[in-house]
């Protein structure tokens, strides 16, 4: 069904039980019509109250699906999006170790950049098979991709690779790159993000089915992030007012967001509970700010201090509620955590380097300690469950929801009317004949 080119023969044999199951039941809509095929938009809303789950992957209970749940899909149809977190998660360390191996504040570590090296190493062989990965699926099964950009948490990682490009940019390693990057480099990597986040930031601000109050969720804040990342990379590069300009940019839409998820307006969607891991994404965008304000002034002040506590401030308040990250499964939403562990680390060391002393020093490496443990935890999780346990990839039934509620048939419900209907009658004409009844007693 989701296939871009296929035999219908070949789409049939995919989906036998799927046919069972229309032939017995009929998909009506709130009008009565119809139901959509697979090929049609699903509204944003259509997804927050189907789903649930930790980015919103798990079908509701009392839902059906237009693919067989019963039966394994093929391995790029169950290949999310979201795979780009563990890119994401693993080059952002690179960038953390760079930092500790140059920041005078760490100098007394002696930590040596063939770590750099190695994680660089292994971001860069990670990002190319997932890369690879998913453009077989857009190929193969665009339909599904389509489907992906839609969702609105999954619309915001079609914003990591590029950032994870951008990443892997900053933090390669001196013995494999020149210290100041082409200027064409930078032009590569931020202008596909530059041009989606054109497309997503006039949703939000034009109106309609997916302005911000009905799509906004904590992994929002991962297409503003890339704009601070971006001015990092465009600084390095010589660009200085282009670096300007997208920490601008990235800022005004990081307190739109900001205030948007805070308040949560009446007429706006419902965060599902389950959504809990991509709130750590509250921290990723002020602590990347904060190090692209030094980066581009080449000083940690007011204002990038600023950004910096808020941050922090958001990192302890995360850390106080501990339970509620706990009580999910394993999947791959967990890599969630780890960019922004990672970015409040590199924060914290720029601003030890800028306020030296021994507490700053020691919540630097307390933070760089907890931000490497969760990405060395998640990775061997994530490889026992994708080569030993095969359970990293299961059905993802997100992609596979109807356009419109399944409903049953409506007989139930007019048979209970016509019952309530005929009480109500014979209780009249019960009351009516007692009337007579005792009218008659009178006469008598």
């Amino acid at each position: 069904m989701f296939k871009t080119k296929s035999t219908p023969s070949k789409q049939n044999s995919l989906l036998p039980s799927w046919k069972e199951r229309e032939m017995e039941s009929q998909r009506v809509d709130g009008d009565n019509g119809p139901d959509e095929s697979a090929h049609d938009t699903v509204p944003a809303g259509r997804y927050f109250a189907a789903l649930r789950g930790p980015e919103l992957d798990q079908v509701k209970d009392y839902e059906d699906i237009l693919l067989p749940k019963d039966e394994k899909w093929p391995f790029l149809l169950r290949f999310p999006i979201g795979c780009f977190g563990i890119c994401l998660g693993l080059s952002s360390q690179a960038v953390l170790w760079r930092a500790l191996a140059a920041s005078p504040a760490t100098q007394f570590l002696h930590i040596t950049p063939f770590i750099n090296l190695a994680l660089w190493l292994l971001s860069l062989a990670v990002l190319i098979p997932v890369s690879f990965t998913y453009i077989l699926k857009c190929i193969f099964y665009f339909e599904a991709v389509k489907r992906e950009y839609f969702h609105p948490v999954r619309v915001n990682f079609f914003f990591a690779p590029w950032v994870v490009c951008m990443l892997l940019a900053i933090s390669v390693p001196p013995m494999l790159a020149p210290e100041k990057l082409h200027p064409a480099l930078w032009c590569t990597f931020m202008g596909p993000y530059f041009f989606l986040e054109l497309k997503i930031y006039g949703q939000w601000l034009s109106g309609g089915k997916r302005r911000l109050c009905k799509v906004a969720n904590p992994s929002s804040h991962l297409s503003v992030v890339g704009n601070f990342v971006g001015a990092i990379l465009a600084s390095k590069v010589g660009w200085k007012e282009a670096a300007k300009f997208l920490w601008a940019v990235g800022f005004a839409h990081y307190l739109v967001v900001f205030v948007t998820l805070y308040q949560r307006l009446p007429t706006s969607e419902a965060l599902p509970k389950e959504l809990h891991p991509v709130y750590s994404m509250f921290i990723a965008a002020p602590s990347a700010a904060s190090i692209a304000w030094e980066t581009i002034y080449g000083d940690f002040d007011g204002l990038s201090r600023t950004c910096y506590f808020i941050a922090l401030f958001l990192y302890v308040s995360l850390v106080a509620r501990i339970n509620f990250f706990t009580g999910f499964g394993f999947s791959v939403a967990w890599w969630s955590y780890t960019f922004p562990m990672t970015t409040a680390s590199v924060a914290t060391i720029k601003y030890a380097e800028n306020v030296p002393g021994v507490l700053s020093k020691g919540l630097a490496l307390a933070l760089s300690f907890m931000s490497s443990t969760m990405v060395l935890v998640l990775l061997v999780s994530t490889l026992l469950h994708a080569f030993v346990w095969h359970t990293l990839f299961p059905n993802d039934l997100a992609i596979a929801i109807t356009k419109r509620r399944f409903v049953k048939e409506k007989k139930p419900f007019k048979k209970t009317y016509d019952i309530r209907r005929r009480a109500r009658q014979a209780l009249t004409r019960h009351s009516s004949e007692n009337k007579d009844f005792g009218g008659e007693n009178e006469i008598c």
